[in-house]
């Protein structure tokens, strides 16, 4: 299952980027501050939120975002910064990922150059070196040993110098299978935006590789990277790193799907367990996190 949404709340704002309150009107979303089903990542939840409860609210009102679609609202404000603010601050009660307003009192602030940075500020390689190991965002992940797509051994550190989407699945896994099309749509998409500057790790849980990558041929998704993670059955619940060390899956995967995004150093930027309903639209995040 996907991580839950922010609860609706009457008191929440902004934070983003250091010293705004606000991001320029320029550059924003074509779509108007009406349409629900336009803003990025959210829900049904937050979408009816906005909908029925935050455009009808009492001004001074805002809407805050953040990628993986957390979301929050706050209304009856006495300024508008302020409305933005407590949006904002609520929004980042609930994920890890940086939020940024959407829309304040009849304002559509959006702006989508300013989204596909929120992956950043990314860390220098002196401040890699100095963070912890682990799985949340800033620490840096596992280093995981696997054989590679092309059958060569390989491990996380091995990648170090691009940007990793690290993603585990298997084929006896409904909803990693339901987002597999926008998975391999976004895996061609990168091949000839980015290059070798971007890898796709999908290691397979729980199921020998030939398993899964019989049924991704079946399906039409054998140009997916299916890396083998070396489990061997559904009896096999353990990765080991190359220091021989074993982890449960499930510290890695607490749900199945489960993804996680590293910087160039292997430091987690993004993590989301459950399946992401659309993978192209982190498109942006990538290519920011690829050139920076």
């Amino acid at each position: 299952m996907a991580k839950p949404e922010s609860p609706l709340t009457r008191t929440l704002f902004f934070i983003l980027l250091p010293g705004l309150f606000f991001l320029s009107v320029n550059n924003v979303t074509a779509a108007g501050i009406d349409d629900a089903d336009a803003i990025p990542h959210v829900g049904e939840r937050a979408r009816a939120t906005y909908q029925q409860v935050f455009l009808p609210a009492d001004k001074h009102r805002a809407f805050a975002i953040a990628p993986g679609g957390g979301w929050a609202w706050s209304s009856g404000k006495a300024t508008a910064d302020e409305a933005g603010k407590a949006a904002v601050e609520e929004c980042q009660k609930h994920t890890a990922q940086r939020c940024m307003a959407y829309a304040v009192d009849d304002t559509l602030v959006f702006s989508r150059e300013q989204w596909g940075k929120l992956w950043g500020p990314y860390k220098t390689a002196e401040q890699a070196a100095a963070a912890g190991s682990g799985t949340q965002v800033g620490e840096r992940f596992p280093d995981i040993a696997f054989t590679s797509a092309d059958g060569q051994d390989q491990s996380i550190a091995g990648l170090r110098g691009k940007v990793v989407l690290v993603h585990f699945w298997g084929s006896w896994c409904p909803p990693c299978l339901r987002e597999l099309p926008t998975l391999d749509t976004l895996h061609r998409i990168l091949r000839d935006k980015t290059g070798d500057d971007v890898a796709l790790v999908l290691l397979q849980l729980r199921e020998p590789i030939s398993s899964a990558r019989d049924w991704a041929r079946q399906q039409g998704f054998a140009g997916l990277p299916l890396a083998d993670s070396g489990a061997s059955g559904e009896d096999d619940a353990f990765l080991v790193t190359t220091a021989g060390e074993q982890i449960p899956d499930r510290v890695l995967a607490r749900l199945f799907p489960s993804s996680y995004v590293l910087d160039r150093y292997g430091i987690v930027l993004f993590s989301h367990t459950g399946p992401v309903q659309d993978w192209t639209e982190y498109l942006p995040f990538f290519e920011d996190a690829a050139t920076e």
